[in-house]
């Protein structure tokens, strides 16, 4: 029998029909009985019972089922409220293990377009751009990271330019260079900065800082730095580091609302300056320096002096030298270029004293 709300006590509302029906109800052992005037019995556990807002009509009470999102139980008595304790609990929300699943799968979609598909297109696409393109790609970031590095924030960074400091290092690199059919032309840059760092870019763009030159023992580890860096353009690491910092970059701003702002350009000249290249590209860097020292006649073995050098002086975990010192093979790789020094070999410095002074003050 379908009635009106006026003079019941409770009305039962099934989600399907907009009548309600005049019912009768029972709370028994933990559950509310909810008697239909057709005879059949709804069981509701108590604990199952919330309490809905009724801004129409505060004399009502609006009770649901947290497994049936439709039902109504409308009631006036409000006397069975003190039989339904969980009343003003939240209901748990209806899928929310299948929006976890979800959730956990569209971090792990991004973790995967981030660490396995952008490397995976970078090292495809970084052969196919043509010279012109790495260089204009190396000469703009070039450029951010000079400004990003001015600590007045006035004019980019200075670059040193004492000209037989400059002469100097040009030799070197012709010599370091060889006969080696390098993709592009090695543009040698040292920034006026403290920084103990060096670093490529795309294009075949090679920067060194004053910091560098001043901790360097002598010439030879200096060399071995550069035949360092040129290893890793031979081989167009920076571009691949470039691209993936890009692409990842790019998924990030999708997300987070920042495709082409200037965090984004902060944190690929971050990721430039300070390169993580993988174990492979580092070993295939310091594979290369081995043989361009050993082919310049310079002792192979500065490599390790090097690395063996800042270690020394600044320990592992220093953020200025994480650019070397950041691998766990740490050891294996000196052990690696002092294991290329040829016995009874004589190499020949990488400069002369007077040259090696001219560098030390090229930003002088």
């Amino acid at each position: 029998m379908s009635v009106g709300f006026d003079g019941l006590g409770a009305a039962y509302f099934d989600g399907d029909s907009p009548e309600p029906q005049e019912v009768s109800l029972h709370v028994a052992a933990g559950i509310l009985q909810i008697g239909l005037d057709d005879g059949m019995i709804l069981r509701w556990p108590v604990e199952e019972v919330r309490r809905l807002p009724d801004l129409a009509d505060r004399n009502t009470v609006i009770l649901r089922r947290t497994t049936d999102p439709l039902a109504r139980l409308h009631v006036r008595d409000q006397s069975l409220l003190k039989h339904l304790p969980q009343l003003t609990r939240r209901a748990p929300p209806k899928g929310r293990g299948r929006l976890a699943a979800w959730a956990i799968a569209a971090v792990a979609a991004v973790g995967v377009q981030i660490f396995v598909l952008v490397p995976l297109l970078a090292d495809n696409l970084a052969g196919f751009i043509p010279p012109e393109g790495e260089r204009a790609l190396g000469e703009a970031t070039f450029g951010q990271i000079r400004e990003a590095l001015d600590e007045t924030g006035l004019n980019p960074l200075n670059i040193c330019e004492g000209a037989e400091g400059v002469a100097a290092l040009e030799t070197l690199v012709q010599r370091l260079g060889g006969d080696n059919d390098l993709r592009q032309e090695i543009s040698l840059s040292v920034l006026d900065h403290d920084m103990v760092n060096a670093f490529a870019l795309p294009g075949g763009f090679v920067v060194l800082f004053r910091g560098l030159i001043e901790a360097a023992e002598g010439p030879d580890e200096l060399a071995a730095v550069l035949a360092h860096e040129i290893g890793h353009v031979v081989s167009s690491d920076p571009t691949r580091h470039a691209l993936r910092s890009a692409g990842s970059i790019g998924i990030l701003g999708l997300l987070f609302g920042d495709f082409a702002g200037g965090a984004a350009v902060l944190f690929l000249t971050e990721r430039l300056i300070s390169a993580q290249y993988s174990q492979a590209a580092e070993t295939g860097a310091d594979a290369f320096a081995h043989r361009a020292l050993a082919e310049a006649d310079i002792n192979p073995g500065a490599l390790g002096d090097m690395f063996a050098t800042f270690r020394e002086k600044h320990g592992d975990a220093d953020a200025v030298t994480a650019h070397f010192l950041s691998h766990p093979a740490l050891d294996k790789r000196i052990a690696a270029a002092r294991g290329a020094v040829e016995t009874g070999a004589e190499y020949t410095p990488s400069m002369s004293a007077a040259d090696w002074a001219a560098v030390q003050n090229i930003c002088k």
